[in-house]
């Protein structure tokens, strides 16, 4: 049986790295290594972030451009598909909606272990604006009063566009 992983703490710091390291007098230098490893980690973290913003923003045009032309389509038009056709084009729709869906969930998870990391390198600075403060001031995400969490935003519109597109093949079946 495999052991537990250690805590977050003894993973993130290097035992063999430490202010002595630095030997200056009140060791400035490990302290100024620190900050620039976290301002690192931080850029690292909008980016993720400004990915994810993307991501949503290609699939949300995706579906739209989707919802849009099969609201453009008459009847004429739908009563020559084949009803396989349909089939396909509505799994096919509702399929890219659940692997929306599962990277949202990723990009959730791959921020919350940043911002973990990101919580524990601020135990080394003066101050602990992200890991501590933001996240108390917004009742740690408990509240839908104070926060509410941008990813079950994120994780709905899917679900809301894979209703939409039951809406239609029911309409679009209804029609023939």
């Amino acid at each position: 049986m495999s052991e537990p992983p250690a805590a977050l703490p003894q993973r993130l710091w290097n035992a063999a790295v430490t202010s002595h390291d630095y030997a200056t007098p009140g060791g400035e230098k490990y302290q100024a290594a620190v900050l620039e490893q976290y301002k690192l980690y931080v850029e690292m973290a909008d980016r993720v972030s400004a990915r994810r913003n993307l991501t949503n923003t290609f699939f949300l045009t995706v579906n739209t451009a989707f919802l849009a032309g099969a609201g453009t389509i008459g009847r004429d038009v739908l009563a020559e598909v084949p009803d396989w056709g349909l089939c396909v084009a509505v799994l096919a729709a509702l399929f890219q909606c659940l692997v929306w869906q599962l990277i949202i969930r990723s990009y959730k998870q791959l921020n919350a272990a940043k911002y973990q990391v990101i919580g524990e390198l601020e135990r080394r600075l003066p101050a602990l604006p992200y890991g501590e403060a933001e996240w108390q001031e917004l009742g740690d995400g408990g509240s839908w009063g104070k926060y509410v969490r941008l990813t079950n935003v994120e994780l709905a519109v899917p679900v809301v566009f894979a209703a939409l597109y039951l809406v239609a093949v029911s309409v679009a079946v209804a029609m023939r």
